[in-house]
């Protein structure tokens, strides 16, 4: 079982018994085991009066000394001392001292003996070891504690795939007690250079490490360090050792998701004292981070008694400790997969994100790696562009269209001054008085800002919140559902209808779009099923078994006819799509934002692209290439 220092913990310092501090005077000793008691929880012994010439500051020191290791492995906590009344015989007395003493798992108690002898009328503390704990029989032994780690668990996929788990790595590191002081340093600096790291700051780290510690340079899973890693034996002081980390599938897989585990930072301890300590390990970030307390479980913790000369002579308590409980969620490990290997050659930041539209279960939520550890895919935040028309359409619908009904798509529009005009490559076939099935497969921009005399900024907020969107949950991970506020100007209220203006979606909120669509109810997305608020808002208008109708047809328009063309040779039932772009400046160009969200039978996925071409020429092969290798 393996050792380490337990977390901090704080607990004050009960009172002893209230009779004690009602009486006083030279004839009762209860004053003085109350002086006595206090001082065992503040360690100020200063209102205590010792018998013979013991002094205050003399029992403090020795106090600390019996008790530092056991406070410290405690991660300072004091303790709890209640005491009998004291039992007199003449001008001797004797009080029976009950001691708690907070042990993460299991409280440690146990009683001891204090003495009090009365002298020239006043009574008086014998000072002995013993009083702390009946087994420190001599000035020599001292309690000390260690805490036993408890397992860490797994966090499991739907298909009961270990998404992360404890898997073996090897530490490469600096053992100072296999090195010379003097020559630290330069062994540092050797084995940094050997596996690229910062010499600087590592060899500082070994400097400033105790004259026993391992200093860890870096860890790599079983077989993959460098080949370089091999010559370290030529390095004074330079080992390898072979232990467990929770980690993931791979380096890779879902990490802006699932998290990191790591030792815990001084803000977190700072912040959390009763449950961290320096040297514990626990979730950073992610789902490890957030149920961290489930997954780590609680330590445990042994009390031994040990010699003047460092060695345990007897085990006083142990506490077992509780393991931690799996976190279960719905990732899919061979669709996460899947989808991290379709946006591994993606250069510019991207996210794709899978649900089951049926259940809301997110089955991949991958982030390319051009997002830097940025977790994009259930909260980022960009204007969806024409995938927002979408919920358009539904406005549309409520407003008593269908998709035959004709609407009008000029080549350009001008709201209050300013120009709006369809994407270059938009057919001029597509224009003048066409059914709202086409100008949506076509994707229309003029059509859907002519339309903003019949849907209100309301209607929109409504329609959207019938497909998942921009009503918050509290999902139990990091989640995003978009934004639609209220347009501060006509040309403002235009650019929302096409997805831009001050519009924001996360890729997971378009995918529950599409989703909602599919399934012909409002669905909001899981990850940790029995977590966070799965519930549909009271005020959300359900979609109607109508409007469930005419919105799968008009987005199965887009494939046969529309933009999202090269999805309609994908084997199994139909597809429905949308493809979207948004303009934006960055540095001084102007770049476009790519999406497409799709749904096939009980599957939709949405891909972003934070820099691209066209919805279907930058997204799509992504969508396609998920829908034929589910």
């Amino acid at each position: 079982m393996r050792l380490r220092p337990l977390g901090s913990l704080t607990l004050a310092a009960l009172l002893p018994f209230a009779a004690l501090t009602a009486c006083g005077g030279d004839d009762d000793p209860k004053p003085e085991v109350t002086a006595l008691t206090d001082a065992f929880a503040s360690g100020d012994f200063g209102d205590v009066d010792f018998a013979g010439s013991t002094t205050p500051g003399q029992v403090g020191t020795d106090y600390e000394r019996l008790t530092k290791g056991l406070v410290d492995g405690l991660g300072g906590a004091k303790p709890t001392v209640t005491a009998s009344a004291p039992s007199v015989t003449g001008t001797s007395a004797e009080s029976t001292l009950t001691w708690t003493w907070p042990v993460p798992a299991k409280a440690w108690r146990y009683t001891s003996l204090v003495e009090l002898r009365k002298k020239d009328g006043r009574w008086r503390v014998v000072w002995a070891p013993s009083a702390v704990s009946p087994e420190l029989k001599d000035d020599d032994g001292r309690l000390d504690a260690v805490s036993l780690a408890a397992t860490r668990a797994d966090i499991v996929g739907t298909n009961g795939a270990h998404l992360v788990s404890q898997r073996p790595v090897v530490s490469y590191g600096i053992d100072k007690t296999q090195v010379p002081a003097a020559r630290a340093g330069q062994s540092a600096k050797a084995l940094a250079a050997l596996l690229d790291i910062d010499a600087a700051s590592y060899a500082k780290r070994v400097k400033a490490s105790g004259p026993k510690a391992f200093v860890e340079a870096i860890t790599y899973r079983r077989g993959e360090a460098p080949a370089a890693a091999a010559r370290i034996g030529g390095i004074k002081g330079a080992v390898a050792i072979q232990t467990s980390r929770s980690l993931g599938l791979t380096k890779e897989f879902a990490a802006p998701i699932l998290g990191t585990v790591g030792d815990v930072t001084a803000e977190m301890v700072k912040e959390h004292p009763d449950r961290y300590h320096a040297g514990d390990v626990a979730g950073l970030s992610g789902l490890e981070a957030r149920y961290d307390e489930q997954l780590r479980g609680v330590p445990g913790t042994r009390v031994d008694l040990v010699g003047a000369d460092g060695k345990v002579s007897k085990e006083l308590f142990q506490a077992d400790p509780q393991d931690g409980k799996p976190l279960r969620v719905t990732l899919d490990d061979r669709l996460q997969k899947l989808a991290e290997s379709l946006l591994a050659g993606v250069e510019p930041a991207s996210a794709l994100v899978a649900i089951r539209p049926s259940t809301g279960a997110i089955l991949a939520a991958a982030n390319g790696p051009g997002n830097n550890g940025v977790n994009l895919a259930t909260y980022g935040q960009a204007p969806p562009g024409s995938t927002f028309k979408t919920i358009d359409t539904l406005a549309l619908l409520r407003q008593g269209l269908t998709p035959t009904s004709r609407v009008d798509c000029p080549p350009t529009i001008t709201v209050d001054g300013k120009r709006f005009g369809n994407d270059s490559w938009y057919p001029a076939s597509a224009t003048g008085s066409v059914p709202l099935k086409t100008a949506i497969a076509q994707s229309c921009n003029t059509a859907m800002i002519g339309q903003r005399s019949r849907i209100s900024h309301d209607d929109v907020v409504a329609a959207a919140a019938s497909l998942g969107f921009g009503v918050d949950h509290d999902t139990g991970f990091s989640s995003y559902f978009g934004q639609i506020p209220a347009p501060a100007s006509d040309t403002e209220e235009a650019a929302d209808l096409i997805g831009q203006g001050k519009v924001l979606a996360s890729p997971m909120v378009m995918a529950t779009v599409m989703a909602s669509i599919a399934a012909g109810k409002t669905v909001v997305p899981t990850l940790v099923p029995g977590q966070g608020d799965t519930k549909v808002p009271d005020g959300t208008k359900p979609l109607t078994a109508s409007e469930t109708e005419h919105l799968r047809a008009i987005f199965r328009t887009v494939v046969t006819e529309g933009t999202g063309r090269g999805l309609l040779d994908v084997p199994g039932k139909p597809v429905l799509a949308k493809t979207g772009t948004a303009e934006f400046d960055r540095d001084g160009k102007r770049l476009t934002h790519t999406w497409m969200i799709a749904a096939q039978g009980d599957l939709a996925v949405a891909v972003y692209v934070d820099e691209g071409e066209t919805g279907s020429s930058t997204a799509g092969p992504i969508v396609e290439g998920f829908l034929r290798g589910r």
